[in-house]
């Protein structure tokens, strides 16, 4: 059944009011007529049942019928990516989404050279990825800061798994001894022999995103008890500074891994290392 992401309210007999683009998907490429049903959530109130109660010329409005899942959320797991070129930080995003981070933050390292970044693009793929997974949130994407900011505003309680190229326990084994009772996070190698790292994100390191309020998740009751908060961080083209390794392998909150002996892209690093995080210690023991 298809799933849409909304930002109204969800209750029953509410009515729902797709944007525009979300409107003209429903009427003109999937023919939705009056009485159709389809399912929606918004990041607070589950998943509800809804049905076409009116097509407009433009617009489609919906009505909430039930609710068909409560609201849930995964583990606390952010993805912090120094900025590398679009196609691949589109990739990273979509990824993100479909293997459960809450947040994709966005760094800027010495070595970052990359194309400029559309966060609005961004928000839509991460959207469109939750949408087709099942997940009922979506994640929160980040402006960029610099990398100094990020880990000067670390948040207290928040792991770092940093996949230090220079050496480091196999990713599951450190992850599976790590001090915190569950978490983790990996970084890994980046674009052409570039180096990635695995780092933690701060709770506040520079202005937000104006859709991320939007799209904050509640922290329901009882979810993600007994799950430590982890960050994963991807480094940029040609890898991080001396400087930068030095000081990321000095954080008393850092999980170095290694992801092996192959030398990975931005994009294949994230992945590889979310899929770790969550074997060894995320939400796939559901």
């Amino acid at each position: 059944m298809i799933r849409l992401h909304v930002a109204q309210p969800l209750s029953p007999a509410a009515p729902v009011a797709p944007t525009l683009d979300q409107s003209r998907y429903l009427t003109q490429v999937m023919r939705l007529k009056v009485g159709d049903e389809l399912l929606v959530f918004n990041g607070r109130d589950g998943e509800w049942r809804t049905s076409v109660a009116e097509v407009l010329k433009k617009d489609v409005i919906l009505r909430a019928e039930e609710q068909v899942r409560t609201q849930t959320l995964g583990p606390d797991l952010e993805l912090i990516v120094a900025v590398v070129k679009k196609a691949r930080v589109e990739t990273i995003v979509e990824k993100a989404a479909e293997l459960g981070a809450r947040r994709v933050r966005l760094v800027l390292t010495k070595r970052t050279n990359a194309d400029r970044i559309r966060l609005d693009r961004l928000d839509a793929i991460a959207e469109e990825a939750a949408e087709q997974t099942g997940r009922m949130d979506v994640p929160v994407i980040e402006n960029p800061v610099k990398l100094d900011a990020l880990l000067d505003g670390w948040e207290a309680g928040r792991r770092l798994m940093f996949c230090d190229e220079t050496g480091g326990a196999p990713a599951i084994t450190a992850l599976q001894n790590s001090p915190s009772p569950r978490g983790g996070g990996a970084s890994a190698r980046s674009d052409d022999g570039v180096g990635a790292a695995p780092q933690s994100s701060p709770s506040s390191p520079g202005p937000p995103h104006p859709a991320s309020a939007a799209h904050q998740p509640p922290s329901p009751d009882g979810e993600g008890e007994g799950r430590a908060k982890w960050a994963i961080l991807i480094g940029p083209e040609g890898g991080f500074s001396p400087e930068e390794g030095e000081r990321l392998r000095s954080l008393p909150f850092t999980t170095a891994v290694s992801l092996g002996p192959r030398i990975l892209r931005a994009d294949t690093a994230a992945i590889a290392a979310m899929t770790l995080w969550q074997a060894a210690i995320g939400d796939w023991d559901r």
